[in-house]
């Protein structure tokens, strides 16, 4: 049987052979981006909670309206914008469904989506799948900036999106105020739509601030913003996301996510929302995360690889150049193989693959495996 393939480029995710192939070789696994320690007790009891007490039927499609409730408060609380949690809010599978279902929902056949490389691998597949056409910028290092004059001049009657993610995964840099700044100059008086993955929007270190969208009115009011309860509260095996937008547009996206998911874990949806009414929950993650930063920078300082240390996420990029020229991708599977340490090679979240001296290393973990990883970098 002839299948003519939708995505003929891709082939299995890079993080599912680097975490295979750490498993093969009882490598230290600091390549996918998942928490390396126990959730709260409380949260698991919550879910426990729910589930006994029989909430275990189809939640509502957009959401159980008490989380979408929860989640409209935070944002206000956060960022001063207010969502309607009837109307603006929907819970979904993870971000990267809530991404996927944003992208089916308004990108059309010949529409361009605006990509910053390095980027998630996920973003570029979903545009393509719904026959958009990626228009790919590449982020400036050593800082991995946006070079907005570009941006601008790339823009034409076709661009329909610009996605953007702050704190930025691979990168750990987070957009600033002056970028939002820019961003909201350039697409006003356009249709164009922002699609902004803030997953990580409780990572911020160093005092900086996080600048979410939903800080601007004018983009808020064009935008679809996604955000993780997995990264937040360490369940990302729980697949729970949500995405918010403005009547309009969330109205699009609900039409779509009906049909490929239709609605999301119940008693997990009830166990969120009274997990989310203590808000230190999440305000002391930016500190919690710092500390684990710092630990693994300190237990890498006298290594040979260099790092500018990350403002956000729970990523943090090596450049091994003084080390050796090889390719990264080729580099981290030697790593894996010869000294029991696993990372990710940057150069795969480009086009194409883009230049390769960098690793990604995930500093959600122990501290006593950062601190293992420091011995073992130290020794290459």
């Amino acid at each position: 049987m002839y299948l003519n393939s939708k995505l003929p480029a891709s082939g299995t995710t890079i993080f599912s052979v680097m975490s295979k192939l750490a498993a093969e070789h009882g490598a230290l696994n600091l390549g996918q981006g998942f928490p390396g320690f126990a959730i709260d007790p409380l949260l698991g009891e919550l879910t426990r909670h729910y589930i006994d007490k029989g909430y275990n039927q189809y939640a509502p499609m957009p959401g159980v309206p008490e989380l979408r409730k929860a989640i409209a408060e935070k944002i206000q609380f956060l960022y001063g914008h207010a969502y309607d949690p009837a109307e603006e809010i929907t819970v979904t599978a993870g971000a990267t469904q809530a991404i996927y279902t944003a992208l089916t929902a308004l990108v059309h056949d010949g529409d361009e989506v605006m990509l910053f490389a390095p980027a998630y691998d996920s973003y570029a597949p979903g545009v393509e799948l719904n026959g958009g056409i990626p228009v790919w910028i590449e982020l400036e290092p050593p800082h991995y900036t946006i070079q907005w004059d570009l941006v601008k001049k790339l823009i034409n009657h076709r661009t329909r999106v610009i996605l953007i993610n702050t704190p930025h995964n691979p990168t750990g840099t987070i957009l600033k105020e002056e970028d939002l700044r820019q961003l909201a100059n350039i697409v006003s008086g356009t249709d164009i739509i922002i699609i902004s993955d803030e997953v990580y929007e409780h990572m911020v270190f160093d005092g900086a601030r996080h600048e979410s969208v939903t800080r601007y009115p004018e983009l808020a009011d064009r935008a679809v913003v996604v955000a993780s309860f997995g990264k937040t509260f360490h369940v990302t095996g729980w697949k729970m996301g949500y995405a918010a937008a403005p009547a309009p547009m969330m109205a699009e996206f609900r039409k779509v996510h009906q049909f490929n998911v239709f609605s999301c874990n119940t008693p997990m949806q009830y166990a969120l929302c009274a997990y989310m009414e203590d808000r230190t929950h999440w305000q002391g993650l930016p500190g919690f995360y710092q500390k684990k930063r710092n630990l693994f920078l300190e237990a890498v300082r006298n290594s040979a690889f260099q790092f500018t240390p990350a403002e956000g996420s729970y990523f943090q990029l090596l450049d091994y150049s003084r080390i050796s020229a090889e390719k990264d991708t080729d580099m981290a599977v030697r790593l894996t193989r010869e000294h029991k340490i696993t990372a990710i090679p940057v150069s795969v979240f480009y086009p194409g693959h883009g230049p390769g001296h960098m690793l990604r290393f995930c500093f959600a973990k122990n501290d006593e495996d950062l601190l293992r990883a420091g011995e073992i970098l130290q020794h290459i």
